[in-house]
């Protein structure tokens, strides 16, 4: 065995995401593929003029894994076929990911990473997940965010590409990358904002820097971000209020006949019909006269002067009445004292 091949281990392996996949080369397939497999996927139109420009480059990285490539501009479409000489099964799919990330708008330099072996890619469709346009609209702009700051931060956190198009996420990285991106943008098309799954990440990843706290549960870490809906539903202006239910229909509305024959008038004459519907209108009449009347003569009614105060007395007036009085009274006393 070469130094440069890892020995892999038996028994259970405690960090998965950290063991080293050997590397697969041509002598450990010699004899290639028996099965042809082919894969094709559509470009927009806008696409063309960049894919027959980088098209030499897709199929230059091909030539290794003996797969061909082949563009088709008038279907619109790519697609890759192994060949007798293909050696590694699973480049196929490798480059499968790789016509399907370059028709979802992803640069070549970018796309050409998924042929490595630690490296996968994810296409997130998200136009299922919100039904509403506008709402759809608003939740795809909230995980851009202002000038692409969320998007950068869920690339720095996750160590993956990342490109909102369209009705997709296109994600390129580490395959435990591509998880959390996964998880992030299904939960934001879920009304959950990004900002919540990106302070778990730092979290987690200053926890994984310290060995003490690298094998215990980080819940009680993590932060816990309940959905408050504190909105109240709107009550409606005028309310209904239900009438107690009765298996009885309600009773038949009288008909016109039944009212004349209630009052009498049914047996009546029509000579003495006319006569009191004639008397009913005058009576109707009069009633109306009257209160136009009493409406006009309303202008003649004089209004109620208020009453006008007694004059107050100043403190300086002198009270000649009270002074005779006082007279009076000091004259009887003489008189009753002689």
């Amino acid at each position: 065995m070469s130094d440069t091949e890892q020995e892999v281990p038996d028994g259970p392996v405690e960090n998965a995401w950290a063991l080293k996949v050997p590397e697969f080369r041509p002598e450990h397939n010699p004899h290639g593929v028996l099965e042809t497999s082919t894969f094709a996927t559509l470009f927009p139109k806008y696409r063309e003029a960049y894919l027959r420009q980088v098209w030499p480059l897709v199929q230059a990285t091909l030539e290794p894994f003996h797969i061909r490539a082949q563009l088709d501009a008038v279907e619109g479409s790519m697609s890759v076929t192994t060949t007798r000489k293909t050696w590694d099964p699973y480049s196929i799919i490798k480059a499968r990911d790789l016509i399907k990330l370059m028709a979802r708008s992803v640069p070549y330099e970018q796309a050409v990473k998924v042929m490595r072996d630690d490296v996968g890619a994810d296409i997130i469709k998200i136009a299922s997940l919100v039904r509403n346009k506008d709402r759809f609209v608003k939740r795809r702009q909230r995980l851009i965010g202002p000038n692409g700051s969320t998007l950068k931060a869920i690339e720095l956190l996750t160590n993956c590409y990342v490109l909102v198009q369209g009705n997709t996420v296109a994600a390129l990285g580490p395959h435990r990358g591509l998880q959390h991106v996964r998880l992030v943008v299904e939960d934001t098309m879920k009304n959950i904002h990004p900002i919540y799954n990106i302070k778990s990440l730092m979290i987690k990843r200053e926890l994984a820097k310290n060995p003490q706290l690298k094998d215990e549960n980080w819940e009680r870490f993590l932060p816990n971000f309940k959905k408050k809906n504190t909105t109240k539903r709107k009550q409606p202006l005028k309310r209904k209020e239900k009438k107690p239910y009765t298996p009885f229909p309600p009773p038949m509305p009288e008909s016109k006949v039944d009212k004349e024959l209630a009052s009498g008038e049914f047996f009546m004459l029509e000579k003495q019909r006319r006569a009191a519907k004639k008397r009913e209108q005058r009576e109707k009449m009069a009633q109306e006269s009257a209160k136009r009347t009493e409406e006009r003569n309303k202008v003649y009614v004089p209004p109620k002067e208020p009453k006008k105060a007694a004059p107050k007395k100043k403190s300086g007036d002198i009270d000649v009445e009270a002074i005779k009085a006082k007279v009076k009274k000091a004259q009887k006393k003489k008189r009753s004292a002689t």
